[in-house]
């Protein structure tokens, strides 16, 4: 038994969880390709990526509680932040962009802790969830931007493959979270 039963609900899941598992199988090859020494940080991003998937998918078919499935999947999401983005960052080619994705980091960062250490997170709005994808999705659109200014070398493919990697699974985060303050509004209406 499904938890969604829009089918636009199950569409969005789905998509997303299966674009997730491809790019963290992409991103594993590269592990394996380029060898431990090189992309050993890749493995450990992707151990929680693919805690996300898991409980994504055990969330889909009723496995799994709203608020466990929150708060494991904000935690997972904002230790892939602190650890890719605040702790040990990519050195990008121009300062400013590095600056900028600092603080979209930090941002997400904290968004993803409010959200998490709330009591009632139902309260949070789908304006405030829409907010943390947006985020991500310009964090990585500006690495992205970055990737393109540098010269193409064996690593691109996979790194832009690895930066839209969280971006993916946050969509699905945030439209399972969007989902359950729906529910349980139309809940306490009844």
């Amino acid at each position: 038994m499904i938890r969604f039963k829009k089918k636009s609900k199950i569409f969005d899941i789905v998509i997303t969880a299966l674009a997730g598992m491809c790019s963290v199988g992409v991103t594993l090859y590269g592990v394996w390709h380029f060898g431990l020494e090189e992309s050993y940080e890749e493995l450990v991003l992707n151990v929680f990526y693919l805690a996300c998937l898991v409980m994504m998918w055990m969330y889909f078919f009723n496995r799994l509680e709203a608020q466990r499935f929150n708060y494991w999947c904000s935690v997972c999401v904002g230790i892939t932040v602190l650890l890719r983005d605040i702790l040990f960052p990519p050195p990008l080619a121009f300062q400013p962009l590095q600056l900028a994705c600092l603080t979209l980091s930090v941002l997400l960062l904290l968004m993803l802790t409010y959200f998490y250490a709330r009591k009632d997170w139902q309260s949070y709005t789908k304006r405030n969830l829409w907010a943390i994808f947006i985020i991500d999705l310009l964090i990585a659109a500006l690495y992205n931007y970055d990737i393109y200014l540098e010269p193409i070398n064996k690593y691109t493919d996979y790194l832009l493959t690895e930066i839209w990697i969280r971006p993916t699974i946050t969509y699905g985060l945030v439209t399972c979270f969007v989902s359950e303050t729906e529910s349980e509004k139309l809940k306490s209406e009844k």
